[in-house]
């Protein structure tokens, strides 16, 4: 469920962005990459963690 909440959150990041370019709004854009980066790096986390459980069986 997690992994599903960092697309959705990078998708939203990414629309943020094209939002801000489309309207000059340089601040909408920062923002929106953070975003992504931010939902990027949890969706990360959270395959590290699942590779971890796989292989210590917990």
């Amino acid at each position: 469920m997690a992994k599903e909440h960092a697309k959705v959150k990078q998708v939203t990041g990414k629309m943020k962005e094209t939002l801000g370019k489309t309207l000059g709004n340089k601040s909408m854009q920062k923002s929106g990459r953070q975003e992504q980066l931010r939902a990027k790096a949890h969706e990360m986390t959270e395959r590290a963690t699942d590779q971890i459980r796989k292989r210590t069986g917990r």
